[in-house]
């Protein structure tokens, strides 16, 4: 069995979504004064590898810690767009992996935009599912979709037509992936456990596949 980590470092000096704050720790007790170290921790529910709660964009819906714990675990495998050349995963280019979606439990899309982590263009021109194939990757019996960039859809989105078409149908979305290219199974587990924390909308997570399990 081999774990590979598919998270991204939370500290100061991270890439977060334009429009919200970097997160601060600071430190609020040392041994050295208190006998005993601690951090403060402030930051926003979707820093770094997070999990999208449907309560984030659709009123009175879902939040994390409405679903059990299992909806956090399950069998994956990954999607590769690298070489799309284009910044939209259309209808085609999904239905030809129906096979592997149809056994899994998380479908991870790489779009191989993790290298660009830290700069700027991290934040532009990365592939998204075109309306009509999120419509219909969220047809199938999922518990969640995952992208190794800063958003499911397009940064500047003002519809956010991806977010809902899975939102809508209870499907987590896990964005800020790392990673991806170490996973060489066409099959794994996937655990992107997040803290459990009452309404929250989304959260960090220490996403890992698990492979040869």
């Amino acid at each position: 069995m081999k774990i590979i980590d598919l998270t991204h470092t939370i500290k100061e000096d991270m890439p977060v979504y334009p429009g919200t704050e970097p997160p601060s720790l600071k430190r609020a007790n040392t041994i050295e004064s208190d006998g005993f170290a601690e951090l403060l921790l402030t930051m926003y529910s979707h820093t770094g590898t997070h999990i999208d709660a449907p309560c984030h964009m659709i009123s009175a819906a879902k939040s994390l810690s409405d679903f059990a714990a299992d909806k956090f675990v399950g069998k994956a495998c990954v999607l590769d767009f690298t070489g799309i050349g284009s910044s939209e995963i259309v209808l085609s280019d999904i239905v030809a992996h129906e096979d592997n979606i149809s056994k899994s439990d998380f479908v991870l899309i790489r779009t191989g935009w993790d290298k660009y982590w830290g700069r700027d263009s991290y934040f532009e021109g990365f592939p998204v599912l075109s309306p009509d194939a999120a419509r219909w990757l969220a047809s199938f019996d999922i518990k969640g979709v995952g992208i190794d960039a800063i958003s499911v859809d397009g940064v500047g989105s003002e519809t956010f037509d991806v977010h809902f078409s899975f939102m809508q149908k209870e499907i987590i979305i896990i964005e800020n992936l790392a990673n991806l290219d170490y996973i060489e199974d066409e099959f794994f587990i996937l655990s992107i456990l997040p803290l459990k924390l009452h309404g929250a909308d989304g959260s960090p997570v220490r996403a890992v596949a698990i492979v040869g399990a």
